[in-house]
């Protein structure tokens, strides 16, 4: 469980970031959010992977 764990903890620190972005205005923070969304769909991809090698192991 500690992947979810990092999932969970990525998309709760990038919470504040989105709160500027979306609320504020504030265009820092959409660079920072843009590089969390990123980061997030890097690791899900290898969540992927190595659900598939389990699953095929």
């Amino acid at each position: 469980m500690s992947r979810f764990s990092e999932v969970r903890d990525l998309v709760n620190g990038l919470e504040a970031d989105f709160e500027k972005f979306y609320e504020k205005g504030n265009q820092a923070a959409g660079t920072r959010v843009r590089k969390g969304m990123q980061d997030l769909k890097n690791m899900a991809q290898d969540i992927r992977k190595e659900v598939q090698e389990k699953k095929n192991a």
